[in-house]
């Protein structure tokens, strides 16, 4: 589990910035986040929030334009877990009472805060937004590969609904092409008895841990378990 630990303390600016990030999963410029939220990021909310690699900055434009990195958006889902600073106010405590509640409802409904946030094109047709997706494997192909993986847990896990590695999976099926596996794994996600997860604390991944990472949503997933039948 998360420890506050595992968030760096941040003013309420920097607090905000982070959530409007989040909650609109993609790179907005500071007319934008004024426009969105009241305020910018500029001057030293900016420069901390890039130094602890939690906000992407582009300066080559003439507003500056931000968007959370993969640290960032672990640290988004994770603010609830760490005191409100003071300097808040009741605004801030009722902001991380939301976050809180989000992030339960979220595990509950197995649906990651990536996939939850992510924008869609509500401009494009069906048929374009089709073309841009990943290729699925055919039915029968994702059934075959869906029941390997099972396969492959129930050899790995101590018992049903443990946690195991997506490393230890892969290597159980080193003779599953990796774009097939991955749309399995995806696909699993929908299932009642089956949780992929991201790691929280990143600094206890191996390379290994972060080479077999499966992207749902703007997240990398590290874990999977599969409850009783």
């Amino acid at each position: 589990m998360t420890s506050p630990a595992d968030v760096p303390h941040l003013t309420p600016n920097q607090i905000n910035a982070l959530v409007v990030l989040m909650a609109e999963a993609r790179q907005l410029t500071n007319v934008e986040l004024r426009e969105l939220a009241g305020f910018t990021l500029t001057g030293k909310d900016n420069k901390k929030l890039v130094d602890l690699g939690l906000v992407d900055t582009d300066k080559s434009r003439r507003t500056f334009a931000h968007e959370l990195t993969d640290e960032g958006w672990r640290v988004a889902r994770q603010l609830h877990t760490a005191a409100p600073p003071k300097q808040g106010g009741s605004t801030t405590r009722s902001l991380f009472v939301v976050l809180s509640n989000l992030h339960r409802s979220l595990d509950r409904l197995r649906v990651s805060h990536g996939d939850f946030f992510k924008q869609t094109d509500t401009t494009a047709s069906p048929a374009s937004e089709t073309r841009h997706e990943t290729p699925a494997p055919a039915p029968a192909a994702a059934a075959d590969v869906e029941a390997l993986v099972r396969t492959a847990y129930r050899e790995l896990a101590p018992a049903p609904g443990a946690w195991v590695g997506l490393a230890d999976v892969r290597d159980q099926l080193a003779h599953t092409d990796r774009p097939t596996l991955d749309a399995a794994l995806r696909a699993m996600v929908g299932r009642e008895d089956v949780r992929i997860i991201p790691v929280a604390n990143t600094k206890s991944l191996t390379p290994r841990d972060r080479a077999a990472a499966v992207r749902i949503g703007n997240e990398d997933n590290h874990a999977l378990a599969i409850g009783p039948a």
